[in-house]
């Protein structure tokens, strides 16, 4: 069942919302961004229903936040307001809104709305659950590294930190992170580790990685990054277009 997030202070729009989509969704209700905040903190969701107008702030400051953040960022936004202005429209996408339907609205309208966007992220996450960069194949859901070498394709043994490095570098290729941001993300917040132990773990996935060790690489007085040349980021960038090209055609609205 697919959760989301409503967040709004009315019970009628509440209920309208339980109305179109509880069947196939569980909804979680915020009525404040304080509330919003919290739940997000807690859990994770697959589409969050926002309203523009609440009692502690406006709904454009949370989805702000929520693109700033490395964890909440892909997770889509649908504005939900009585605003018509086509400013206030604007605004929303802006900031990072993938869709702004007004008020009031239609159970069936929402409804489908809904379910596209949903379909879109479910298709997504099933595509980054496998990521090929370079020479390299990264298979999130069995932990599994495969180079491609001479033609041929060759298992890459990793330990669970290892991958989690390589993954977490691997998901922005040619992004420079500092040792204490592979320390909390890798290793999490509340585990204590030395800033140099990434250092010992680099060198061994390096070496683990052999005539490949080239995609993970140093950057002097910061911290590391995944390398990609001019045309591994020529090919990734032709594949992001052609996936964002077909979204588009495949949205009704």
């Amino acid at each position: 069942m697919n959760q989301i997030l409503l967040v709004e202070d009315t019970v009628e729009t509440y209920q309208l919302v339980k109305f179109a989509l509880g069947q196939t969704s569980h909804i979680e209700w915020a009525k404040t961004l304080g509330e919003a905040s919290r739940a997000l903190d807690k859990k994770t969701f697959d589409l969050v229903l926002l309203d523009l107008v609440l009692p502690d702030g406006d709904g454009y400051r949370l989805c702000s936040m929520m693109q700033a953040n490395d964890q909440l960022q892909r997770m889509p936004v649908i504005f939900l307001s009585a605003k018509t202005n086509i400013a206030d429209k604007v605004m929303g996408f802006s900031v990072g809104g993938e869709d702004y339907i007004t008020k009031p609205f239609e159970p069936i309208e929402l409804k489908a709305r809904v379910e596209a966007r949903l379909r879109r992220v479910a298709r997504e996450r099933n595509e980054q659950d496998f990521m090929r960069l370079g020479d390299l194949q990264i298979n999130r859901i069995t932990q599994r590294v495969h180079a491609y070498e001479h033609g041929r394709e060759k298992q890459i043994e990793l330990t669970p930190i290892e991958f989690k490095l390589l993954l977490f570098l691997a998901r922005k290729p040619n992004h420079v992170f500092s040792r204490e941001e592979v320390l909390n993300s890798v290793w999490g917040t509340h585990v204590y580790v030395y800033s140099r132990s990434v250092d010992t773990h680099v060198s061994k996935l390096r070496k683990k990685l052999g005539e490949h060790s080239h995609y993970v690489q140093s950057v002097h007085g910061t911290g590391y990054r995944f390398g990609l040349d001019d045309s591994e980021r020529e090919r990734l960038s032709c594949v992001a277009d052609t996936a964002l090209s077909a979204s588009r055609t495949q949205s009704p609205f």
